[in-house]
C-alpha cells in the first residue's frame, strides 16, 4: 500500500496540471449533470418495508388510491376574532371567501374540503380547519404554487381571522448556508494556527471545497430519480467538509515532516502520500464500511443518506491522495511558512517538548489513574442516554415561530392534545361480511380504552372489503399514554383477527413512530456486530495486532454513549437547550441514535488509525513502546487535536440550523469527536498502550503468517527507495532542523 501511494503521490506531483485538470473536469461534469437535473427535493416520508404501520399503508394504497394518493396536501387551521364564532356571518364570510382563495391558488388543487360540510369544527364553534389536497406530489409544485398558498393565507389575516397552516404543500424551509460557513471559518483558523502558513492552511479546504462540490453535484443530480431527502444531502455535506479538510491535513503535515527530514519535495509528496496517505485510505474505510452498514437496518431514507456519506467520503479519500499532491508541487516552499524555514536556517539543535509531548509523559507516568478518571468521566456523562426515547419528528418539533407549529398548537387546543396524532384502523377481510363484523367488534371494543377521546364511523372501500376508522386519542403522539394505547388495540385487533379472520392493522404517524423505534432497536445489534466486526478485521491488517483493535473498538463505544447521553441531556431533557437555540424538547429522533453511531464509529477509527498509526511506525523502527507513544505524540498529536477541533467546528456549525435531526446530530458528532479524540484517542490510549507494553503489538504466529502484509508506516519505503536526505536545492532552501 505505501509503495503504491508513493508511486502514486510522486505521480500526482509530477503531472500536476494533468492532475488538476482531471478533477476540474470531474468537478465540471457532476456541476453540469446537477444544473440539468430536475428540480425539487425528493419525498421526505419515511417508509419502513415489514413493519405494520407500513403494511396498513400498503392496504390503503391498493383499496383506497384516492384516499392514499400521494399528492401534496396542506391542512388550514382558522380561528375566529375573539368573542366570535366561525358561523357567525363575518368570520363565515371570510372563510367562504379564504376556502375561494385556496381553491384558485394553484391549477394544481385538486379539492378544498370546507369545514362547515366536512363538520371539522371544534367543540366551542372557535377553530376549524380545510384540508387541501393537491394532484400533484409535493417535490413537483412550484414557488409560484406556494407563494400564492401563502397570499391566500396573509389575505384571511388581513380580513380579521387567525390562520395557520401545515402539510407537505407548504414551501420547503430555506437553508441560509451558514452552518457550512460557521465550520468553514473555524476550520480556516485553526489550520492557520497549526501550520503558520496561509498556502498550507488553504490547501485542506479548497480540496474539501472540491471534493463537496462533486459529491453534491453528484447527489443534486440523482435526487429526483432516487427520491432523495434533503437531510441525506446535508448529512453529506457535513461528512464531506470534515473529512475532506482533516485527510489534506494529514498528508500535508507529513510532507512538511519530510521535508524537515531533509528530502526533496517530490520525494516528501510520495513518503508523505505512502505514510499519511495510507492512513488516509485505511480510515476512510472503516467510515465507508460504517456508513453502508446502515443498509442493514432496511430503512431506505437511512440507506440513502449511508451511501451520500460513503460516498463523500470516497470522493475525499481520492482528493487527499490525488489533488493534494498536485497542489503541494505547485507551492513545494511555501506550504512551509516562513516560520518553519526562518528556524531551519537556524539550524535549532534542540527544541522545547511540545504540549502533545508533555501530555503523553503525563499520561505515561499515571497511566492507571488518568485511566480510571476518563473511563468514569465517560461514563457518567453516558448516563442520560439509559433514559433514551425515540419518535419521529412532527410539527410539534418545530420553532415556534414557523406557521406549521401554531397550526399544531391551534388544533391541540381546540381538539385535544391527540388530535394531531389520530390513529387509523384498517380493516380488511376476505368479504364484506367479515370485515363489517370485525369493524363492529373493533369499534365496541376500541371507544371503551380510557385513552381514546374519539372513534369515527368507518369508511369501506367500493367493494366492501376493505374499510377505515380513525381513532382519536386523549394524549399527545408523542406521549407514552399513546404509544400504550398503540400496544393495546393491537392486542384487541389480534383477538378480532382470530375471531372473524379479518385482519386489522393499526396505522398513523404515532403508529409509525413506534414500529420504526422498535425496528432500529432491533436492528442495532446486527449492525454494531456488522460493522464493528469488518472495522475490526481492518484493523488487525493495519496494527498487526488484537488488543489494539479491540481498544479502539471498546474506545469507540464509551465515546457513542457518552454522546448520546448528551443529546438526551440538552435534545430530551432540556439542559442548556437556550445555548443551543433549542426552543422544544421531546423525544430523540428515531433516526438518530443508529446514523450517529455509523458516523461516530468511523470517525473514532479515524483518530485510532491516525494516532496509533504513527505510534506503530516508531515501534516498528526500533523503538520501545514508551518512547514509541512518545514519539507518536510529537509527531501526530498537535495536528490529531487540530483535526479534532476542525470536525468539532463543522459540525457543531450544524447545531445552529432549523431541521431537528440534522441539529440533535451535529451536537451528537461534534460531542463524541470531542469525546474520542481528547478523552479516548489522546488519554484513554496512550494509558492503555502503557500498561500493555510490548503485548499491545503482539499477535499470534499462526494468525499473523496468513494475513496479507498491509504496510502503512512505510516501512517499506526506506528499504526499497533512496533516502534522499540530501535536500534538493532547485526546490527549497528548507533544511532538516536536526
Amino acid at each position: 500500500m505505501a509503495t503504491f501511494l508513493h508511486r502514486l503521490g510522486r505521480g500526482a506531483f509530477q503531472r500536476r496540471w494533468l492532475t488538476l485538470l482531471l478533477w476540474a473536469v470531474v468537478l465540471g461534469v457532476a456541476g453540469a449533470a446537477a444544473a440539468g437535473s430536475s428540480s425539487g427535493s425528493g419525498d421526505s416520508n419515511i417508509t419502513l418495508p415489514g413493519i405494520e404501520a407500513q403494511k396498513a399503508y400498503d392496504v390503503l394504497g391498493e383499496k383506497f388510491p384516492a384516499a392514499n394518493a400521494d399528492g401534496a396536501s396542506a391542512r388550514v387551521v382558522m380561528r375566529a376574532p375573539d368573542g366570535q364564532k366561525l358561523a357567525d356571518s363575518g368570520p363565515r364570510a371570510e372563510v367562504r371567501s379564504l376556502l375561494g382563495d385556496l381553491k384558485d391558488s394553484s391549477p394544481r388543487v385538486a379539492s378544498v374540503a370546507d369545514p362547515f360540510a366536512a363538520k371539522t369544527i371544534s367543540a366551542d364553534g372557535t377553530t376549524g380547519y380545510a384540508q387541501v389536497t393537491y394532484e400533484a406530489k409535493a417535490a413537483d409544485l412550484a414557488d409560484a404554487d406556494h407563494n400564492r398558498l401563502d397570499d391566500a393565507l396573509d389575505a384571511a389575516r388581513e380580513q380579521g381571522l387567525t390562520v395557520e397552516a401545515s402539510g407537505s404543500a407548504l414551501a420547503p424551509a430555506e437553508s441560509a448556508g451558514s452552518s457550512e460557513a460557521i465550520g468553514f471559518v473555524l476550520a480556516a483558523l485553526i489550520l492557520v494556527i497549526t501550520f503558520g502558513s496561509f498556502i498550507a492552511a488553504g490547501m485542506p479546504l479548497l480540496t474539501a471545497l472540491v471534493g463537496v462540490g462533486v459529491t453534491m453535484g453528484a447527489i443534486t443530480a440523482l435526487t429526483a430519480a432516487l427520491n432523495l431527502n434533503s437531510s441525506t444531502s446535508a448529512l453529506a455535506t457535513m461528512l464531506g467538509i470534515a473529512v475532506g479538510i482533516d485527510y489534506a491535513l494529514f498528508i500535508v503535515s507529513r510532507y512538511r515532516s519530510e521535508r524537515a527530514a531533509g528530502h526533496e519535495a517530490r520525494e516528501a509528496v510520495g513518503r508523505a502520500n505512502g505514510t499519511a496517505g495510507s492512513a488516509v485510505v485505511f480510515a476512510g474505510l472503516t467510515v465507508v464500511i460504517a456508513l453502508v452498514g446502515l443498509a442493514v437496518v432496511n430503512l431506505p431514507i437511512l440507506t440513502a443518506m449511508g451511501m451520500a456519506g460513503a460516498g463523500a467520503v470516497v470522493v475525499a479519500v481520492l482528493v487527499a491522495i490525488t489533488l493534494v499532491p498536485a497542489l503541494l508541487a505547485l507551492a513545494p516552499d511555501r506550504v512551509l511558512g516562513r516560520t518553519s524555514r526562518k528556524k531551519s536556517r537556524t539550524k535549532t539543535t534542540a527544541s522545547k517538548p511540545s504540549a502533545a509531548e508533555r501530555w503523553a509523559a503525563f499520561v505515561l507516568r499515571r497511566p492507571w489513574k488518568v485511566l480510571l478518571f476518563a473511563v468514569l468521566g465517560l461514563g457518567v456523562i453516558a448516563l442520560p442516554a439509559t433514559k433514551l426515547e425515540l419518535g419521529l419528528p412532527d410539527d410539534s418539533s418545530k420553532p415556534t415561530s414557523t406557521t406549521e407549529r401554531k397550526a399544531y398548537d391551534m388544533l391541540a387546543e381546540s381538539f385535544g392534545p391527540g388530535f394531531n396524532g389520530p390513529l387509523t384502523l384498517v380493516v380488511s377481510g376476505g368479504d364484506p361480511a367479515a370485515t363489517k363484523t370485525a369493524v363492529g367488534q373493533l369499534d365496541g371494543s376500541v371507544k371503551d380504552l380510557k385513552g381514546v377521546a374519539a372513534v369515527t364511523p368507518a369508511t369501506y372501500n367500493p367493494s366492501g372489503d376493505t374499510a377505515m376508522v380513525t381513532v382519536v386519542p386523549k394524549s399527545s403522539p408523542s406521549s407514552e399514554e399513546t404509544k400504550d394505547l398503540v400496544h393495546t388495540i393491537r392486542d384487541r385487533a389480534q383477538g378480532v383477527q382470530t375471531a372473524t379472520g379479518a385482519q386489522a392493522l393499526v396505522s398513523g404517524t404515532t403508529a409509525m413512530n413506534i414500529d420504526v423505534a422498535a425496528k432500529f432497536s432491533a436492528a442495532t445489534v446486527p449492525y454494531l456486530t456488522l460493522v464493528v466486526g469488518l472495522a475490526f478485521l481492518v484493523l488487525i491488517l493495519v496494527f498487526r495486532s488484537i488488543l489494539v483493535p479491540l481498544k479502539a473498538a471498546l474506545g469507540f463505544l464509551l465515546s457513542v454513549l457518552a454522546s448520546l447521553g448528551a443529546v438526551v441531556a440538552v435534545f430530551q431533557w432540556g439542559w442548556f437547550k437556550d445555548l443551543f437555540g433549542l426552543q422544544t424538547t421531546g423525544p430523540i429522533m428515531s433516526l438518530m441514535p443508529i446514523l450517529l453511531v455509523g458516523i461516530v464509529f468511523g470517525l473514532a477509527m479515524d483518530y485510532q488509525v491516525f494516532l496509533v498509526t504513527r505510534i506503530r511506525e516508531a515501534y516498528v523502527h526500533g523503538a520501545d513502546p514508551r518512547t514509541a507513544i512518545t514519539e507518536g505524540f510529537r509527531h501526530s498529536g498537535k495536528v490529531v487535536v487540530a483535526a479534532a477541533l476542525i470536525m468539532t467546528g463543522v459540525f457543531g456549525g450544524f447545531v445552529g440550523g432549523d431541521d431537528a435531526m440534522i441539529k440533535s446530530l451535529g451536537l451528537g458528532l461534534a460531542a463524541a469527536v470531542i469525546f474520542d479524540a481528547f478523552v479516548v484517542r489522546m488519554t484513554i490510549v496512550p494509558a492503555v498502550l502503557t500498561l500493555l507494553g510490548r503485548r499491545a503489538w503482539s499477535m499470534p504466529g499462526w494468525l499473523d503468517r496468513r494475513l496479507p502484509h498491509v504496510d502503512i508506516e512505510g516501512e517499506n519505503l526506506s528499504g526499497a527507495l533512496p533516502a534522499s536526505s540530501e535536500p534538493d536545492r532547485r526546490d527549497t532552501d528548507f533544511t532538516p532542523t536536526r
